[in-house]
């Protein structure tokens, strides 16, 4: 291909160079911050994987040294059960509500342009606001959810406090930003053909057959598309932790990404860090491809 491109630039006339140059020196701009910002910080953190490097002094050279800390890290592990609880969690609860409120907002109903509106907002709202809002719904003590179950005699819900509730509550809070995935599938369903409703009828199918054989597997490829930026967000979760718990109480909230943000941030061990960063790309390459892999059993395109 070097070689190709090679001879393609020596059999190019003057004038042609000439708009060669003149088209790099407009791009010139983005190559270069391609390079600086995105190629640059993935080939340094690959090399600071395998190094002591603390940002003051030079990197030391560990070879497989970091890769096998990690292995008897104990937060290290900790971190990897939350983060698979949270996502095992998560993710389908996520899916599944996105895919009832996109069915139902595609139903014709009074208000139907509102009711859309309402459930896409949270997801515009900045997330740090977003979090103080769940800080204050869900606060053990004066919390809006604890304060209504003390005026029907219920006991109050240590949401936030407890370990045994702290990652459940997480996974409430992130049923409240479904409204993306809504929008993703309600544009799905309104994409699937009216003349196969019409045939379904025809046929006798009730409501719930039309869904189970018509809608859903005409909407696979939406779901496959959902699945797998919901495990790649899951995976990387961090904002609502960090905010809300610290990852805490007794670390039953330390999630991947906060870990890693304390090991490189607050502990300075960016080589132990970057360490971890490779392993959580591979992890979520593998799982990708293990999705896609599968994808053609369940899948089903237009064509098909």
């Amino acid at each position: 291909m070097i070689r190709r491109t090679l001879a393609r630039l020596r059999s190019m006339s003057r004038r042609e160079r000439r708009r060669l140059a003149a088209g790099l020196l407009f791009v010139s701009p983005w190559i270069i911050g391609f390079l600086a910002f995105k190629i640059y910080p993935v080939v340094a953190s690959f090399y600071y994987g395998f190094t002591f490097y603390d940002i003051v002094r030079t990197p030391h050279w560990l070879g497989l040294e970091n890769y096998r800390d990690l292995l008897t890290d104990r937060q290290f592990r900790i971190a990897i059960a939350n983060t698979g609880y949270y996502t095992l969690l998560s993710v389908p609860s996520g899916l599944v509500a996105a895919y009832l409120l996109a069915f139902l907002l595609n139903q014709k109903l009074y208000g139907r342009s509102l009711l859309r509106t309402v459930f896409y907002l949270p997801t515009i709202v900045p997330t740090v606001s977003s979090a103080m809002l769940w800080l204050w719904i869900m606060d053990t003590q004066f919390g809006l959810i604890n304060a209504t179950l003390a005026s029907l005699g219920l006991p109050g819900i240590p949401w936030l406090s407890h370990p045994s509730w702290s990652k459940p509550s997480l996974v409430l809070i992130n049923l409240w930003y479904v409204g993306n995935t809504m929008v993703i599938f309600l544009a799905a369903l309104q994409d699937v053909p009216q003349a196969l409703y019409d045939a379904g009828k025809v046929d006798g199918a009730n409501w719930l057959q039309q869904l189970v054989h018509i809608t859903i597997p005409l909407t696979t490829p939406a779901i496959l598309f959902t699945l797998i930026t919901g495990l790649i967000r899951a995976s990387q979760t961090f904002s609502f932790p960090y905010i809300l718990t610290k990852g805490g109480p007794a670390d039953s909230t330390l999630f991947y990404a906060l870990y890693l943000y304390r090991t490189a941030f607050v502990y300075l061990r960016m080589g132990f860090a970057s360490a971890m960063a490779w392993i959580l790309f591979i992890v979520i390459v593998i799982f990708t491809y293990l999705v896609f892999k599968s994808s053609g059993r369940w899948v089903f395109y237009g064509s098909d």
